[in-house]
């Protein structure tokens, strides 16, 4: 898909490669974190009777008038962008972007895309985007500040460490306890760290992604925790020498999901569900997934 928009927030370096075609889909997942913010004023639910996406999105007042806004933080990290640059169609999230942007009926260059920390996104108050999409959990404390859509994405929670270390030989949940570990800050990683593993020792907690993979690196943690295609991206390009030790479902197990976030009470949440919806049933999401987070896999399920 070739895609356009305001690339000024972002640095197209090429840093990491093209695109990768290996990694794969598994099991429902967890990324993302939790708000300690105060709810977010309550707006009226918004109802739509439109046919289509298309015709909802048509009275409705966005950030800019006749431009899709979209955020997503910077560095945007493969496989769900590729060249650090959303802005070019590439990768899952990008060209799940672009295909909502399509349904609802921008063109690529009406698409502009602006840089929006992960935290921030799902704090209270106005925003100036019309939706975010970066791998971004949907959680009940979330929807008390936010809007979410229908999911697009599911995904299992892994396990990263270097392959000679000691937990690479973890086949349970329980044995993680017993290692120092890491994730991103504000994602569920974290959350599933200290709220499933409830490790010994305190997690080290990291501003993003990079700077986890780092301290793995480094030593300085046991293993870290990421989305398992993220884990397959980790492990397949940016550190040889590690593994994903196993897979784990959050809570009780139930799929989590990846939601398109946008405003409280935003009058477009309902045109980007129709959207989802004309995607899944064209089966446009199914050959995203296909082309940009691969089939299937065979990860150890950690018990």
């Amino acid at each position: 898909m070739t895609a356009g928009g305001d690339v000024s927030h972002y640095d197209s370096a090429m840093t990491t490669p093209r695109r990768l075609r290996a990694l794969l889909l598994a099991t429902p997942l967890a990324v993302a974190a939790i708000t300690a913010c105060a709810p977010a004023e309550e707006k009226e639910p918004v109802v739509t009777d439109a046919a289509t996406a298309t015709d909802c999105v048509a009275d409705v007042d966005l950030t800019a008038p006749g431009v899709l806004t979209v955020a997503t933080d910077s560095p945007a990290y493969d496989p769900w962008f590729t060249q650090n640059d959303p802005t070019n169609g590439e990768g899952y999230e990008s060209a799940v972007a672009y295909a909502v942007a399509d349904k609802l009926g921008f063109s690529a260059d009406q698409v502009a895309w602006k840089t929006v920390r992960f935290n921030a996104s799902f704090a209270p108050g106005e925003k100036d985007f019309d939706f975010d999409i970066n791998q971004i959990s949907i959680t009940e404390d979330r929807r008390k500040a936010v809007d979410f859509s229908t999911g697009y994405y599911s995904a299992a929670q892994a396990v990263i460490a270097l392959a000679d270390s000691p937990v690479a030989s973890a086949t349970t949940v329980a044995e993680l306890a017993d290692y120092n570990l890491g994730a991103q800050t504000g994602t569920t990683s974290l959350t599933a760290i200290r709220d499933i593993i409830k490790p010994a020792n305190d997690p080290s907690v990291f501003q993003d992604t990079n700077a986890a993979k780092q301290a793995l690196m480094n030593g300085q943690v046991d293993a870290i925790l990421a989305d398992l295609p993220t884990a397959f991206y980790i492990t397949a390009v940016e550190i040889p020498k590690g593994q994903i030790i196993g897979q784990f479902q959050p809570e009780t197990g139930e799929q989590e999901e990846f939601g398109l976030l946008l405003e409280k009470g935003s009058a477009l949440t309902p045109c980007v569900d129709l959207a989802l919806d004309e995607l899944r049933a064209d089966g446009t999401l199914a050959e995203l997934e296909k082309t940009w987070l691969s089939d299937t896999v065979n990860v150890p399920e950690l018990q």
